[in-house]
């Protein structure tokens, strides 16, 4: 099985992971539940342009807390309120019938997911770093905790 969001880089990174493995014939499955979080009015700035325009510490905030969102945003909560749901319904029940499943999602997303399966608290996601395309695979017990973890990065 193989998920993803409704998002293209995410979309790219999948075909490119499938291909590789001779796997490109998978159904992929995209929904905006996994999408990248909502950056609000920070969408389009980088970094620089947005501490320049609220500040350096309030930018901080807004893109490391887990419960503050940027204006007209999301914040780390709202998106594990709208991930974690598709998990359980969707990715969840086959991983649970023994289907080996892919996920290429975004940072922000993926650490939502990551949050429930590691049993992080609000404040130790804040510093579960994520290496941008490197593999984090997961083998899940019988009551979907995590029996093994391999993280690529390491």
């Amino acid at each position: 099985m193989a998920y993803t969001s409704a998002l293209k880089r995410a979309q790219r990174t999948l075909g490119l992971v499938l291909d590789e493995m001779g796997q490109s014939s998978l159904t992929i499955h995209k929904d905006k539940a996994l999408n990248e979080r909502d950056y609000g009015d920070l969408n389009g700035l980088n970094k620089d342009d947005a501490r320049k325009k609220w500040g350096e510490e309030q930018v901080h905030i807004w893109r490391r807390s887990y419960d503050t969102p940027p204006p007209g945003g999301e914040s780390l909560k709202d998106t594990v309120a709208r991930a974690l749901p598709y998990y359980v319904q969707n990715i969840l029940p086959g991983v649970l019938r023994g289907e080996r499943t892919l996920v290429a999602a975004h940072g922000n997303s993926l650490r939502a997911l990551i949050m429930v399966l590691e049993g992080h608290t609000q404040e130790s996601i804040i510093a579960r770093e994520l290496a941008t395309g490197v593999p984090i695979i997961y083998k899940l017990n019988a009551d979907a905790t995590v029996a093994e973890k391999l993280d690529l990065a390491s």
